[in-house]
């Protein structure tokens, strides 16, 4: 299996699934604990979620868990959100605080797995970026994600249905981030926050620079929005994936009419 699938679309826009793989090496699978094997923090299903809502966009997925080595966290190691409760670039407990190792792994492989994992996913990731914007002059970053909910260590009560990160405004243009807002504004389906417990992960903060025609926007989507949690693994629920798949599509619509259209405003001047 290869680490990372890229599904190259002729559209401006660039869909990242960066948490939704299960594969791992042997030598993982083998030194993780009861709760590291369950991979609860998976964001289950999202390729089926998203999967033809929008024509022709590119698709990059990390088909590896995220217990092998975060593609969403800084290679450096820096926290996301210092001061709060959070994962690594390998996670050593899930998001409950249980610890999903037997021994944690060592600094070597770490270090094997960000170069075999963390970089192929990247290198990826920002060659379809350079290659959207060479064609239409701006690339829109959608990273896509999903979380259970509630998780007590991380937030109190239950998160909203769609939490979206725009790294407090600075990862996109405002009218991209103001049209999201309106159309969560205009249903009644869901519950929605811009920039809240999440405003965005490492791929949103370190891609996102709108004054280089590239923007990025994170959507985190509470996971009971779309599927069957009662299950374990947690399977997807049709019936309730539908009216947020409605929701979804007509936001990627609406993003991509943007790209498309306005892109001559939103570029750097040369």
């Amino acid at each position: 299996m290869d680490a990372v699938s890229v599904i190259r679309g002729n559209g401006p826009l660039i869909l990242s699934q960066p948490h939704s793989g299960t594969w791992m090496p042997k030598t993982v699978a083998d030194n993780l604990t009861a709760a590291g094997r369950q991979l609860m923090d998976t964001d289950w299903h999202i390729p089926k979620l998203y999967d033809g809502l929008i024509d022709n966009p590119t698709i990059i997925k990390a088909n590896f868990s995220r217990q092998v080595i975060d593609v969403n966290r800084d290679p450096q190691g820096s926290s996301l959100y210092p001061g709060q409760a959070t994962t690594g670039l390998v996670p050593l407990t899930s998001f409950d605080g249980e610890p999903l190792w037997k021994t944690p792994p060592s600094s070597e492989q770490i270090s094997s797995h960000r170069l075999g994992f963390h970089t192929c996913y990247h290198q990826a990731l920002a060659h379809e970026i350079v290659r959207v914007k060479n064609a239409f002059g701006i690339a829109l970053l959608y990273d896509c994600h999903s979380i259970r909910s509630p998780i007590p260590r991380l937030f109190e009560g239950r998160l909203p249905d769609l939490n979206i990160g725009t790294y407090s405004g600075a990862s996109c243009a405002p009218e991209i981030a103001n049209t999201i807002t309106r159309l969560c504004q205009g249903q009644r389906s869901f519950s929605y926050v811009v920039n809240g417990r999440f405003r965005g992960g490492w791929i949103t903060r370190h891609y996102g620079q709108p004054d280089d025609g590239v923007h990025a926007v994170q959507m985190e989507l509470a996971q009971p929005s779309y599927l069957d949690n009662d299950a374990t693994p947690p399977v997807y629920c049709p019936t309730a994936a539908r009216p947020m798949r409605s929701l979804l599509q007509t936001l990627l619509q609406a993003l991509q009419t943007i790209a498309l259209s306005h892109h001559s405003l939103t570029r750097k001047p040369s």
